[in-house]
């Protein structure tokens, strides 16, 4: 057994387990020093997944290859981000817990496992103990109404979710007499007709993963967890656990079902149509930030679907580079929620941001960057992720998506443009408190990104490429 390629997971894990220790021993205000010690070990995990070999461990049950390297790297960078979110937001409104490093870490760990998992079995276990972890850290402000309820909304329709994973589980097990992904592609190649009851199973399993990256149709939860739960856990809901989930998903119909894409084709192409329509209408009217922000990861995600119903190496070259420019600017502008506060109290509305032009302009641009990148304005990163994706879907074939992609994005460029006109042309009521210098890194990091993608597209592009032929090589 090959145990040395789950050292970033065992890292990690070591880590969580050594924070909780150390976090119930009376002392001092230790919250800063523990959150700077699960970012290193995060670079640690980060350096160890760089390092680490290709192959498969515990009876084929894990696998390491590029594609899970590149994935596993945008998820360390997002728990990164999601830690310096929470900095300074979780003292201001008491909850500097160590409790929230700990559950961060160990949502990490299972979003690692998910996406090295070669497996049915490993694939739940990794999904289970990524969502007991975010079902607490939703509802972590618990004297909170509107926490506890996004905690509580999330944790039901969650374990619907999980049983309809299970189900759809053992249904394929019971059709092609194996959970591993491997031996269920040689079944399903082995057979000229595929049973009925294997295509049912498929479509639960497809299911239950399109609802952990809140694709529509089981999109339900996403606005009121993203509304009522803390802003930094929003802000990691959206971008870290979105990306492992969609690098499952991808693994899953690549590798076990890769065969059976005329079946899981369909599903994809309508929760792709359906994401982007929603996620473009549905935002025009919301006031609230975090709301609205949760519709455009609905529409986002529909864009990443495209690139994944393409079912080709282009296509899934595509959603990769997609996901990863996604992860950046989206957390960069949940930086500017985070900084929304006025005489210490926390902001989220829309016009809660005018005047920000005038009194900050700095955070004022970077926004702009952001929400220009996420329309698709070139030439910042997020022109380059639909221009990828929806070149995928002509490329292949499928010109309706392609259509509807275009038009979505010009849809939705309105409540984008809305909130930098608010910012610039409406008039405020006074400025924002200073904002904390983590929130300044992770603006200007992921601003500078944003800005400057541009201009080096090849290191994404050679790295997508090589991921894409370890999953469908």
């Amino acid at each position: 057994m090959n145990w040395t390629l789950i050292l970033p997971e065992l890292v990690l894990a070591l880590a969580g387990l050594a924070v909780l220790v150390g976090g119930v021993i009376p002392k001092r205000d230790s919250s800063f020093a523990i959150n700077m010690a699960v970012l290193g070990s995060l670079l640690v995990a980060g350096v160890l997944v760089l390092a680490q070999g290709e192959g498969t461990a515990f009876a084929g049950q894990y696998v390491s290859d590029a594609f899970t390297k590149f994935t596993k790297l945008l998820v360390v960078a997002g728990a990164a981000l999601g830690v310096l979110l929470a900095l300074d937001w979780n003292v201001k409104q008491g909850l500097a817990k160590f409790e929230y490093p700990v559950l961060l870490l160990l949502s990490t760990v299972g979003m690692m496992i998910m996406l090295s998992a070669n497996d049915l079995i490993a694939l739940y276990l990794g999904l289970e103990l990524l969502s007991l972890s975010l079902y607490v850290v939703a509802a972590f402000d618990r004297d909170n109404g509107r926490s506890t309820e996004a905690g509580l909304k999330y944790f039901v329709l969650g374990a619907l979710a999980s049983g309809l994973l299970l189900y759809g589980a053992s249904l394929v097990y019971g059709y092609a007499g194996t959970t591993n992904f491997d031996r269920i592609a040689d079944a399903i190649a082995a057979t000229d007709t595929v049973p009925f009851g294997l295509v049912i199973g498929l479509v639960l399993v497809l299911a239950a993963l399109a609802f952990k990256v809140s694709a529509v149709p089981f999109h339900m939860w996403t606005p009121d967890v993203y509304e009522g739960a803390p802003t930094p856990v929003t802000a990691f809901f959206a971008s870290a656990p979105k990306v492992a989930a969609i690098g499952l998903l991808a693994r899953v119909v690549a590798g076990p079902f890769g065969d059976m894409a005329g079946q899981w084709q369909q599903i994809i192409i309508l929760c792709s149509l359906g994401s982007m329509i929603l996620g473009a209408l549905a935002a025009i009217g919301q006031k609230n930030l975090k709301r609205l922000m949760a519709y455009s990861s609905i529409g986002h995600v529909g864009y990443a679907l495209m690139g994944l119903a393409v079912a080709s190496e282009i296509g899934m070259q595509a959603l990769l580079i997609y996901i990863a420019i996604y992860l950046f600017t989206n957390v960069g502008a949940f930086a500017v929620l985070v900084a929304m506060r006025r005489n210490g109290q926390a902001l989220e509305k829309v016009d809660d941001l005018a005047g920000l032009g005038r009194t900050d302009p700095a955070m004022a641009l970077a926004m702009t960057l952001f929400m220009f990148s996420m329309a698709g304005i070139p030439p910042l990163a997020g022109f380059f992720g639909k221009y990828f994706v929806i070149g995928a879907a002509i490329q292949g074939g499928f010109i309706t998506l392609a259509v509807v992609g275009v038009l979505s994005s010009a849809v939705s460029a309105y409540y984008y443009l809305r909130i930098i006109k608010v910012m610039y042309f409406d008039n405020g009521v006074g400025a924002l408190d200073a904002r904390p210098a983590s929130l300044s890194v992770v603006l200007a990091g992921t601003g500078l990104f944003t800005l400057f993608f541009f201009a080096f597209p090849g290191l994404f592009l050679s790295a997508a490429q090589a991921a894409v032929t370890a999953l469908v090589g």
